[in-house]
């Protein structure tokens, strides 16, 4: 009898009350199935049952794209920290401060170079989840110091968009970005480098009335939502119901506004490939 209660029934209450880690699994958020998260990382989050492809982090976007994961982040410009004041349920410069720590980075935008497909490129990741990839000051300059950093570098530049638009609390100084990146991508045509977009769920807004729709080449992700103003807001202007699938990549390919969509598991291979292909100008001649 001792060895039923002081070794079965221990055991049996252990397994009984041990807990399952919080992320082990994970909702797909298209057809909601389940899915063990270290399937869901091997997979690039793309759901295996539906092909969704979930939103990434800056890390996730770097590690994906460069060969071998291997990149160098360049420390970006500093900018004026909350130049209007701004305060709506906190203060500006408080919900900074709460998304750095929470998302570990210093803004919506982070910049590296490295190697793909065994080319030199400079990648720009725009961050969703810092202040849902909204563009301000520090956002243009940032990709300001892409574009340079491509020119430096002789390589292309490749920028993964994912934004809600304009960031609301920095007002005609968010809008003004517009026209600073539209410059920075005429800097890398006038020096005859590629110019590549991956544009991913969601690029609305300014983003997409400006640089993400400037590219040499411009690519998608599957499903992604791509537009400026939102459907219900476009329906309700031209007084229509707007078709079926309206914003969507599949869409926007079929009507000449993306060169193609790709799936995230071969974008590292296509934007190799679209590097060597564009940018032979500027490929170093082998040793013989």
């Amino acid at each position: 009898m001792s060895w039923l209660t002081e070794y079965v029934r221990p055991k049996i209450r252990g397994l009984l009350k041990r807990e399952v880690p919080d992320n082990l699994w994970t909702n797909c958020d298209s057809c909601e199935q389940m899915i063990l998260t270290k399937d869901l990382r091997k997979a690039l989050n793309v759901c295996p049952h539906c092909g969704h492809h979930m939103r990434a982090t800056v890390p996730e976007r770097l590690e994906w794209t460069f060969d071998n994961g291997e990149y160098t982040r360049i420390e970006l410009p500093k900018v004026p920290v909350d130049p209007l004041s701004f305060r709506d349920r906190k203060r500006y410069t408080d919900r900074l401060k709460d998304e750095r720590a929470k998302s570990h980075l210093e803004e919506s935008m982070a910049v590296a170079h490295g190697q793909i497909g065994g080319h030199n490129a400079v990648v720009a990741v725009m961050a969703f989840e810092f202040i849902a990839g909204t563009m301000g000051a520090a956002l243009g300059e940032a990709f300001l110091a892409a574009a340079r950093l491509a020119i430096l570098q002789q390589s292309p530049l490749i920028v993964f968009t994912a934004s809600g638009g304009a960031r609301m609390q920095e007002g005609m100084i968010s809008l003004m970005q517009m026209p600073r990146t539209t410059v920075a991508v005429q800097m890398l045509k006038e020096a005859g480098l590629p110019y590549f977009v991956v544009l991913t769920n969601p690029t609305t807004g300014g983003v997409s009335a400006s640089f993400a729709m400037l590219g040499d080449v411009q690519i998608a992700e599957p499903n992604a939502l791509i537009g400026f103003a939102g459907q219900r807001v476009i329906e309700d202007t031209v007084r229509e119901k707007l078709p079926e699938g309206f914003q969507r990549a599949e869409y926007l390919l079929e009507h000449g506004m993306l060169d193609m969509v790709v799936k995230r598991g071969d974008l590292r291979e296509v934007l190799g490939r679209l590097t060597a292909q564009l940018n032979y100008r500027h490929i170093a001649p082998r040793a013989a």
